[in-house]
């Protein structure tokens, strides 16, 4: 990167978004459509069995079965590609911001070598990410499931004791309504928190759980900012996602035959498919957005609490060692081990690490004498 790094405002944040993710569009793009093709081709494998069904195997049984049977499939599908889609996605991820960091400081980066950056350490990043997941939704919905029975158990034990009514009815109905409150609040602070978990994981090469206490100290002072550059990216993909949609959908109702019930039910399949591969392709545009963003808030409060900018200026002028290298973890998936082969002497010898001391008795230049030599 060419330009000195600074504290930059919002719009400033948003402006250099645009130029990052312009200047390796294909890079961005080639990142964040791995785990956008693995989820649009499980919704085609469903949709395709969907149609099928709909076209030729309606007929064998009852309407009310052949749906049970259509959801137990869809589960069972989505059950078994939930693990791939789950690595696909914290992979893609990692790559992004890996990616987004080499361009910002001005590094050369390609889509084969943010993926392989991150693969050796595959484990640390979807185990962040399941983290991410278990704090951000499954706890909440965990305590609202639990606060919910609860009240319904009181309820029902007052109305059984004649202290119900309407009266508990409306406190009922309040307490839910601010439960749900309380967590869509949860959600969104959460989110916020745990902003900038992935890219102090990648930056700093630390464990998910260091990531996730860096990411709390980071996103203090700035959790305004990030709150109002998700709710402009939701809104920039919703306006995406109309307008590929509304003209699809205008199209396959003005062609002919869609009075047919066969054919409308197929038609109503192909716009559900449709609705959803646009939902995806807006997806795969949208989510470099959020990774350029979000390492760039990052950068920004290291700047700004840690003074990153003099460090980094330091490190270029030589003035300052560089951090040390992390030393390289073992492979998530270690490679098959090459069949070993009998090595010869003069092999071993000349295959020594450097340094080595020679055997005892010989130097590395006055070798030996030979036994055929005559003593002097």
């Amino acid at each position: 990167m060419n330009e000195p790094l600074q504290p930059l405002t919002l719009s400033e944040i948003l402006d250099r978004t645009a130029q990052l993710y312009r200047k390796r569009f294909f890079v961005f793009l080639g990142i964040s459509i791995v785990p956008t093709a693995l989820t649009l081709a499980l919704a085609f494998v469903i949709g395709a069995v969907v149609a099928w069904w709909s076209w030729r195997g309606a007929g064998s049984v009852s309407t009310s079965t052949g749906y049970v049977l259509i959801g137990v499939f869809t589960i069972a599908a989505a059950l078994i590609a939930l693990p791939l889609l789950l690595a696909a996605a914290s992979l893609s991820t990692a790559a992004i911001n890996h990616a987004t960091s080499c361009v910002y400081l001005g590094e050369p980066t390609a889509i084969r070598a943010a993926y392989k950056s991150v693969w050796r350490r595959g484990w640390r990043y979807i185990w962040l990410y399941l983290l991410e997941g278990l704090l951000i939704f499954v706890a909440p919905m965990a305590v609202y499931i639990g606060l919910v029975a609860l009240t319904v158990g009181a309820t029902a034990l007052a109305v059984k004791a004649g202290a119900g009514g309407i009266l508990g009815g409306f406190f009922f109905g309040l307490l839910v309504f601010l439960v749900i409150v309380a967590m869509i609040g949860y959600i969104f602070w959460m989110l916020l928190k745990l902003s900038l978990a992935f890219p102090a994981c990648i930056v700093e090469q630390m464990s998910a759980w260091s990531a996730i206490k860096r990411s709390f100290s980071l996103s203090l002072g700035t959790k305004g900012r990030i709150l109002l550059l998700y709710l402009l990216v939701g809104v920039l993909s919703w306006l995406l996602s109309m307008g590929i949609t509304v003209p699809l959908t205008i199209l396959l109702a003005l062609l002919p035959g869609m009075n047919n019930p066969q054919r409308a039910q197929i038609a109503g399949v192909i716009m559900l498919v449709i609705v959803y591969g646009a939902s995806f392709a807006v997806q795969a545009l949208i989510k470099p957005v959020y990774g350029i963003a979000l390492v760039l808030f990052y950068y920004d409060q290291r700047i700004r609490k840690e003074g990153f900018d003099i460090e980094w200026m330091m490190q270029q002028a030589g003035m300052v060692p560089a951090p040390p290298q992390t030393p390289p973890s073992a492979p998530w998936m270690p490679p098959i081990p090459l069949q070993s082969q009998p090595v010869s002497a003069a092999d071993d010898r000349s295959e020594s690490p450097a340094g080595a001391l020679p055997p005892a008795g010989e130097s590395e230049f006055n070798p030996a004498p030979s036994s055929t030599e005559p003593e002097r």
